[in-house]
């Protein structure tokens, strides 16, 4: 089936202006005023879009897709997310983690999540490892992970100043981002690790240690829960004028029961006004994880299960905060795809894979296209995961 969107503003996500997007094969095959194809007899779904913007789709790169949590027993494990749920969120692209458990949760299960959710028809990419150290891996090395299995990418998400994290030192730190490097370039992958940002006193010092000490570029790190106290945001903002690339957790806030961190929307003009470019922030979900909120002693007061919806709800605050569409997109769209090398990701560019986020006047999700395929209409699921319409009464 060709597609066909008329009429829409097109953000690529630099403003692209009024235009029609011609979709062919699962890629962009054109964008121009004016394309008209019924002379050549072909079936094609014309959609007129006069109102709508045609937007990258979500690039998620920090997703809980087989369940997270487990922080207090096991009663507090997330289940796996679905299709519809990814979707209807607008993104098109997830890497998956495991996160604080890696006894009960496993690399194979990740990975064959991973490659089913590929098979339902979006595009989905994981990291190999998890909290714990050594690092579990599925074919006993982190590197050959990387090198060999298409869907790992890089290495994560490693725990550092955080009560829950194996506490790597310097020296593990530095192996382990030395192997994800060298993974990533004898596969032509990103080679990225992940590291997962605490609240601890460490902060950023391990990382800042490995950067002076070693000739591993700092693109290949990749902290995320930055904002999650002002200390830590500072020395994130550190990083970050050392050319390296910070990821904000959405939802992540006072309002949500987090204690002390800062809002997205702020933290972004922070980072602008102190000289930090907008393409060195990218903004993930860590959906479907269950994120513990600890008292003083370190025990679990509560638990909040962090949604993927929380992307497009950080866009419309940045947006509402002042930020034009086109810079407000980035760390959702191009800013993982250079980051996580994924070439063909993150842009509506010619040659480029059609992922495609369609929002209405209120910037809501209207329509979401992955892969050139039609997933969601009018905000709901039009393609649903194996099982999500059979119910449970097997």
């Amino acid at each position: 089936m060709i597609l066909l969107l008329k009429n829409g503003e097109v953000y690529s996500p630099d403003y692209v202006g009024i235009a029609d997007v011609l979709v062919l094969n699962g890629q962009i095959a054109a964008i121009e005023r004016g394309i008209d194809i019924t002379c050549t007899g072909l079936e094609v779904d014309v959609r007129n879009l006069r109102g709508m913007r045609l937007v990258p789709g979500f690039i998620d790169n920090h997703v809980h897709i087989i369940g997270g949590g487990g922080e207090a027993g096991f009663h507090s494990r997330t289940p796996e997310v679905t299709l519809s749920s990814v979707t209807e969120c607008g993104i098109t692209t997830v890497v998956g983690v495991i996160g604080t458990d890696g006894t009960t949760r496993h690399m194979e299960t990740l990975l064959a999540k991973a490659k089913g959710l590929k098979n339902e028809g979006i595009s989905a990419y994981i990291y190999t490892g998890s909290y714990e150290l050594p690092l579990i891996s599925l074919t006993g090395s982190t590197r050959r992970d990387i090198v060999l299995v298409e869907e790992v990418i890089g290495t994560g998400e490693v725990a550092v100043s955080d009560h829950r994290s194996s506490v790597p030192t310097v020296e593990e730190l530095t192996r382990i981002a030395a192997d994800t490097r060298l993974g990533g370039m004898l596969s032509g992958k990103a080679g990225v690790l992940n590291l997962h940002m605490g609240n601890g006193k460490e902060s950023f010092s391990s990382i800042f240690k490995v950067l002076k000490d070693t000739e591993i570029p700092i693109r290949h790190f990749l902290p995320t829960h930055v904002t999650r106290n002002n200390d830590l945001f500072e020395q994130s903002k550190i990083f970050a004028t050392l050319g390296g690339t910070i990821d904000m957790t959405a939802g992540m806030n006072e309002a949500e029961g987090f204690a002390g961190a800062l809002r997205i929307a702020d933290a972004v003009n922070l980072c602008l006004e102190n000289g930090i470019p907008v393409d060195n922030v990218t903004i993930s979900s860590d959906g479907n994880g269950s994120m513990a909120v600890f008292d003083k002693a370190g025990r679990v007061e509560r638990l909040i299960v962090t949604k993927l919806s929380g992307l497009q709800k950080e866009l419309k605050s940045l947006v509402a905060s002042g930020l034009d569409l086109s810079m407000a997109l980035k760390p959702f769209t191009s800013n993982p795809a250079r980051v996580l090398g994924l070439c063909a990701k993150g842009t509506i560019q010619v040659g480029l894979d059609a992922d495609i986020a369609i929002l209405d006047g209120d910037m809501n999700i209207d329509t979401v296209i992955a892969r050139g395929k039609v997933m969601v209409e009018s905000g709901r699921a039009v393609v649903k995961g194996t099982f999500e319409d059979q119910g449970t009464n097997y």
